[in-house]
């Protein structure tokens, strides 16, 4: 685990850079948690695909797989590729403070 300032905000992450504690995350973090993961611009279909995640993990206790996503969020499976190219639940998941989902690499 390590500790790394997002928003001027100190946050524990653990070694693959998921949050430790997702009540650590705030709104004003997604922009520079999205750039980290290479994204320099948010769409509202990002933020929809975000705002999902956080929802799904609060009511679940965890975060849906791609297929889940792509079924439920509102955003196809091939949009969702084209929002989050490098994995769309694993970086997604990051995105939205929340731990990674289960089945991502």
């Amino acid at each position: 685990m390590s500790t790394s300032t997002i928003a001027n905000i100190d946050v524990e992450l653990n070694n693959e850079g998921f949050f430790v504690d997702p009540d650590q995350w705030t709104v004003d973090m997604v922009s520079e948690l999205a750039l980290r993961e290479g994204i320099e611009e948010l769409t509202d279909a990002h933020w929809q695909v975000i705002r999902f995640m956080r929802s799904e993990y609060l009511a679940k206790g965890t975060g849906p797989t791609v297929r889940v996503l792509g079924k439920t969020s509102g955003v196809s499976i091939k949009e969702l590729y084209q929002l989050f190219p490098k994995g769309p639940a694993k970086v997604a998941a990051k995105i939205a403070g929340i731990p990674k989902p289960r089945g991502c690499i």
